[in-house]
């Protein structure tokens, strides 16, 4: 039995490789090896994460293939979003199927670099395809993250607004902020916008005594705090004591707080009119919150939403 480099055995690699290092055809479409793509393999027994799915991808596509998309934001560590089909994108005509991967064709590359497409391209090639809501709470991930900013995205929307998803991202960027720190957080601060209800201050200082601690959502006017209880605040034991201590402060200081859950998202009119009724505890007496076309806009794809306008081709310099 020929004996298989150890630099094969926990990744893709191509048969052009795997040739170089002494492995026969034969060996190669043997029962030790699974074919991901034509001329790409991996061992039976690795099992392919999802950045070897997008290795493989670009060892079957031409050099001249980029990641975009979710597929390009997913590398950065975003978690949410579909990982199959990877999405790449192709200057020119080219028609190429694989299973498992869709190459978008364009006549003139989006901003690149040593990844793929840039951040802010693959986020408005993203807004072409997603949610409102999603897309809002992407937006504000790469902005809190800093992989992008808004002038960069304003930019690139007005340099080539003939792209698929300028259009979009030019209408999502006014309902963006840095300031909200998970995808769950930014979902909550949209569904009360798009409710009608006052604006509240994502991560907001609260000075408590001699305490100054931070709430999810912060509406000063109204002495109310919105906190989201993601996983981690139930497993991780440190979490779990903070925000007891954290509830305790809000209540001997009369701060009046909704604790937002994973299940409780699952009827997000629920939520709102919780945080409307804590609201009003606190002395809001505007509307309460309306349920019609806004708000009906946020579960709806982005790109019906916003109109698009086909536009010619620029000429490029």
């Amino acid at each position: 039995m020929h004996a298989v480099p150890d630099s094969l055995l926990h990744r893709p690699f191509s048969r052009e490789e795997a040739l170089k290092l002494g492995l026969s055809p034969r060996v190669l479409e043997g029962r030790r090896f699974v074919r991901v793509h034509p001329r790409v393999y991996r061992h039976r027994d690795h099992e392919m994460t999802f950045e070897d799915s997008v290795l493989a991808a670009r060892l079957a596509l031409p050099g001249a293939a980029h990641p975009t998309g979710v597929t390009r934001l997913r590398l950065l560590g975003l978690e949410t979003g579909p990982t199959s089909p990877l999405r790449f994108v192709i200057q020119g005509e080219l028609h190429l199927s694989l299973d498992g991967i869709f190459l978008h064709r364009t006549v003139l590359l989006p901003p690149t670099d040593d990844v793929g497409v840039t951040p802010a391209a693959a986020y408005v090639a993203y807004c072409h395809r997603a949610r409102t809501i999603d897309a809002i709470a992407v937006g504000d991930w790469l902005l809190h993250g800093g992989y992008v900013d808004a002038d960069e995205m304003r930019a690139l929307v007005c340099a080539q607004d003939w792209r698929d998803g300028a259009t979009e991202t030019a209408w999502v960027l006014a309902h963006l902020v840095g300031d909200s720190r998970s995808l769950r957080e930014s979902e909550v601060r949209a569904y009360v916008a798009f409710a009608g209800l006052p604006p509240p201050e994502p991560n907001g200082s609260i000075r408590l005594g001699d305490a100054l601690v931070r709430g999810d959502l912060w509406f000063p006017a109204y002495g109310t705090a919105v906190e989201y209880e993601g996983i981690q605040h139930q497993v991780n034991r440190g979490q779990y004591v903070s925000d007891i201590d954290r509830y305790a402060l809000y209540r001997r200081h009369d701060v009046r707080y909704v604790q937002v859950t994973t299940e409780k998202l699952r009827t997000p009119r629920v939520v709102v009119r919780e945080i409307h009724e804590c609201l009003v505890r606190g002395g809001y007496a505007g509307p309460p919150p309306d349920f019609g076309p806004r708000w009906e806009a946020l579960f709806a794809r982005l790109a019906r939403v916003v109109p698009r306008t086909r536009r010619r081709l620029r000429a490029v310099s």
